[in-house]
């Protein structure tokens, strides 16, 4: 999926960091970090990233050697996404006997994991919606991804700062086309669709926004 994407001139590619994939308890999941190594490993030049690598999962001194690592693989194409969960996620921890550390120590993992990452040049987004870690976020100096927002807080959010959404979009490409164009013109500077069952939909989508297929 990651070299189609590629070859259709789509900007990126992201991996989640989930135990199970959404509320399906009975699936596995794949690992983020040798996924995204695999990805870097298969493809040459669009952008591969994390959205988001969850803080409170696995120590962050592994999350840290693992993003150095890929950015020693990818240099400018990774991006290191992180987040520090949230009660849905808390779940995963619980069930696999994992230690839920409380929101504070979190946050703190947060603003050492950015500054790590930060001195070693690696970008860092940070999807969150809390104030308190979106303060944390744009005190590093990392851009904000925001989840499915609507446009009135995106907007709000991107005059603070640089700004991307995630979310699911309409699955025929005349409507997923007039939300790219609401979500660009309201500040987003990338938009992370959620897996839409086809890269053509994407590429549709895009050239009816008249964004091509080579535009975030």
């Amino acid at each position: 999926m990651a070299r189609e994407a590629e070859l259709a001139g789509i900007d990126g590619v992201f991996a989640f960091d989930h135990l199970w994939p959404g509320r399906q308890k009975s699936r596995p999941a794949l690992s983020l970090y040798p996924v995204l190594g695999a990805v870097v490993a298969a493809t040459q030049h669009i952008r591969v990233g994390s959205l988001v690598a969850r803080l409170g999962l696995v120590p962050d001194r592994v999350v840290i050697d693992s993003f150095i690592s890929l950015h020693e693989m990818a240099a400018h194409r990774l991006v290191a996404a992180l987040g520090v969960g949230d009660s849905k996620t808390m779940s995963e921890n619980e069930a696999f006997g994992i230690e839920w550390p409380p929101v504070e120590d979190r946050r703190r993992s947060l603003a050492i994991v950015l500054d790590v990452l930060g001195r070693e040049s690696v970008e860092c987004w940070v999807g969150a919606n809390s104030p308190a870690t979106l303060d944390i976020a744009r005190a590093a100096g990392a851009t904000v991804n925001l989840w499915d927002v609507e446009l009135e807080r995106l907007r709000a959010e991107a005059c603070l700062g640089a700004t991307t959404w995630a979310g699911s979009l309409p699955k025929d490409a005349p409507s997923a086309a007039r939300r790219l164009v609401e979500l660009r013109d309201a500040g987003a500077k990338w938009a992370i669709w959620g897996w839409p069952g086809s890269i053509d939909l994407v590429v549709r989508a895009l050239s009816l926004a008249g964004m091509g297929a080579s535009r975030n």
